[in-house]
């Protein structure tokens, strides 16, 4: 724990929580551990984390409000915090149950998300919002210099408004295949003026893959979105 402490620059008061943040349900059920599992920090964690991500937006970014929705949704998802509890190598440190074990569990995506908001909501609870904001921003504040113009974007929209300008053209996006284990999973879509693929895209999701690949075919008709 000591060690851990040291890379979430963080001592915790109470350090049950810490040890209750890292105790995942498989291996909560197993032992029957008095404290239970990390589920309802994780569910606090994922409250105070979007409470600090939406005023730190709120207070530096002038865009409206779908932008902003937007925004922090690309901050707070999945894949995310999957990265920031990579960062920290929580997985070395999680509590798992024999089966989620021998299935890699510290390293899945999902698990490695919720840890991370449960972690977060132990420091919440021990140190209190100041000390739970200066977590996270250690990790959302790289992100935002990292976070490029396609966050605001809605490429299909734009695509769509370009095509309607001749009301006999058709859009059409085709889902032409998808790979990865069903976890993480990744998409290719095509998207076809009429009979003819002018652009493909690949997204963690479906509507992911459609924008890209309506933003590749913005760019071969030479539109900057």
């Amino acid at each position: 724990m000591t060690e851990l402490e040291k890379k979430l620059k963080y001592t915790f008061k109470d350090r049950s929580l810490l040890e209750n943040a890292l105790t995942h349900s498989s291996y909560a059920n197993e032992t029957h551990c008095k404290g239970g599992s990390n589920e309802r920090l994780e569910f606090l964690g994922d409250s105070v984390l979007s409470i600090i991500v939406a005023e730190y937006l709120y207070n530096n970014y002038s865009t409206h409000e779908g932008e902003l929705t937007k925004l922090r949704a690309s901050l707070v998802c999945e894949k995310s915090l999957c990265a920031f509890s990579r960062e920290l190598g929580l997985g070395e440190y999680l509590k798992l149950g024999k089966g989620e074990l021998i299935n890699k569990g510290n390293e899945r995506p999902s698990i490695l998300a919720d840890a991370f908001e449960a972690v977060l909501a132990a420091i919440y609870l021990d140190g209190g919002f100041e000390s739970a904001k200066k977590h996270v921003l250690r990790f959302i504040l790289p992100e935002l210099e990292h976070t490029d113009d396609d966050v605001f974007k809605d490429y299909k929209t734009c695509l769509q408004e370009v095509v309607q300008r001749n009301p006999e053209e058709r859009l059409s996006y085709i889902l032409i295949g998808e790979s990865g284990p069903d976890h993480n999973k990744t998409f290719t879509v095509e998207v076809h003026l009429n009979s003819n693929v002018i652009g493909t895209g690949e997204g963690s999701s479906k509507k992911q893959a459609e924008q890209n690949a309506a933003k590749q075919a913005l760019s071969l008709m030479g539109i900057e979105a």
